[in-house]
């Protein structure tokens, strides 16, 4: 054998390998029918895969190498175009804490009568707002609610890291803080069907929908921190107002968009973190990649580099100060309305705009 014939046998030996490294989970999780057939036809694909590859090889299989690797090519062609086949859709029979997503709207110069002085001003107007009250983590009552905000009335934006797997992985929530003291949390979600569990890996292969749930933090926030007990970090963000108000409304156009135009959540490039990035850089320029926004339990440490988050105390003060889990699980004795206030007691900068 030459070299230059080597060097091909192995260049196509990888690219059967790596397409069958993305086919079998692929077929795995997406493919129609029992978990038995499904199971069956990965396997038989990842064979062929093995076969093709010794066919290349082996110098008595010559006769069948090519017919091997045409096969194989066949079905490659005919599984690309099943894959963009698979479309996102926003009528499935959904769990009930992804069952809406949020829905809103600004009305212009509209009067506030939130506070002691009416004033006006921009409102903003949100339908499908998540307040549910979380007994255990299957068993709840519901409530989708509409809320009215005062965009003047911005007073601070705080990034909550929800760690579910370890120091490494967390959730990304934003949370929007008012002068009459009311937060409102930005959550993007898988959208799972009911009953559906969640797959890391199935999250890679159009398993899920991608869902942007706006709630209170005495619902999306208590129901990690107390109910599932996953260790929950708050900071408090600097940016100026009118970005925070940017990016509200960012949060509430992707939702809108959503409605009509579905989209696949991915577990590596379309999460809770690398929307937030991706939102972000249409508001400012500069913002860089970093493997920061795949390990997203290394978020806060990103934004920190970028000087956005508060400055009352040096970093690793911030970081040893920020879990909020004692402060939320004592909240639950305290007056309901009172969560929000409870578990930013103690965080620095908290009791400080963020502009």
């Amino acid at each position: 054998m030459s070299l230059t014939s080597g060097i091909a046998r192995a260049a196509l030996s990888l690219t059967m390998l790596g397409a069958a490294v993305w086919l079998v989970p692929a077929l795995w999780f997406r493919l129609p029918g029992p978990e038995a057939l499904r199971i069956s036809i990965s396997g038989l694909v990842a064979v062929l895969a093995l076969l093709c590859v010794v066919a290349l090889w082996w110098p008595s299989a010559s006769a069948i190498r090519w017919r091997l690797a045409g096969g194989y090519l066949m079905l490659l062609v005919a599984s690309v175009a099943w894959w963009h086949s698979i479309t996102p859709q926003a009528d499935r029979d959904w769990a009930p804490e992804v069952e809406h997503l949020v829905e809103g709207h600004v009305i212009k110069g509209g009067i506030n009568t939130s506070g002691i002085n009416k004033t006006q001003g921009d409102i903003l107007h949100l339908d499908r707002v998540r307040n549910f009250e979380w007994h255990t983590a299957q068993d709840f009552t519901p409530h989708w609610e509409s809320r009215e905000y005062p965009l003047d009335e911005l007073r601070s934006v705080d990034l909550l890291t929800s760690h579910w797997m370890g120091p490494q992985i967390a959730h990304t929530l934003v949370s929007f803080g008012f002068s009459d003291g009311r937060y409102l949390t930005f959550s993007v979600e898988i959208r799972k069907e009911r009953d559906e569990q969640f797959s890391t890996l199935g999250g890679m292969f159009k398993q899920y929908e991608l869902a942007v749930i706006a709630a209170e933090e005495s619902d999306i926030v208590r129901v990690r921190s107390n109910v599932r007990g996953e260790e929950v970090h708050l900071y408090r963000v600097q940016m100026p107002q009118a970005m925070i108000r940017e990016l509200l409304l960012a949060y509430v156009d992707e939702s809108e968009a959503l409605h009509s135009r579905p989209h696949f959540y991915n577990t590596a490039f379309s999460n809770c973190t690398t929307l937030v990035y991706a939102m972000m850089t249409r508001l400012t320029d500069g913002l860089p990649l970093d493997y920061r926004l795949l390990l997203s339990g290394y978020l806060p440490e990103y934004v920190a580099d970028q000087d956005a988050l508060s400055d009352v105390v040096p970093f690793d003060a911030l970081k040893a100060r920020s879990l909020i889990n004692p402060a939320a699980l004592a909240a639950d004795q305290q007056s309901a309305g009172d969560f929000s206030r409870l578990i930013r007691e103690g965080i620095p900068g908290a009791d400080r705009p963020s502009f």
